[in-house]
């Protein structure tokens, strides 16, 4: 019985585990910073965004005006230290706003 002990993992372990065994992490991780894009931008600019992507790491926005992307722009490299800070350096290397 005390050998079970030593083999309890949590939930969040196991499943980690398991993506990684079937090499989902990636997409899973992608999946998390999408879906999580309003929460770490705001309702404003989340409102102003058409599309959102991620390929090979990078993070492709796109938004409904000229001027919206240029403010983003100016405030790029503050959101993708939120990104590493929130989800690690790996998952997003670049953001493009376009």
């Amino acid at each position: 019985m005390n050998d079970n002990k030593h083999n309890i993992k949590s939930v969040g372990d196991a499943i980690r585990e398991m993506l990684n065994s079937y090499r989902l992490n990636n997409k899973f991780d992608e999946a998390n910073v999408l879906a999580s894009w309003e929460r770490m931008v705001g309702k404003p600019i989340a409102k102003r965004t058409k599309k959102i992507y991620i390929k090979n790491k990078v993070l492709f926005v796109e938004f409904d005006s000229p001027t919206m992307r240029h403010d983003f722009s100016m405030h790029k490299t503050h959101v993708m230290e939120m990104f590493k800070k929130e989800f690690g350096d790996g998952v997003v290397t670049e953001i493009i706003a376009m």
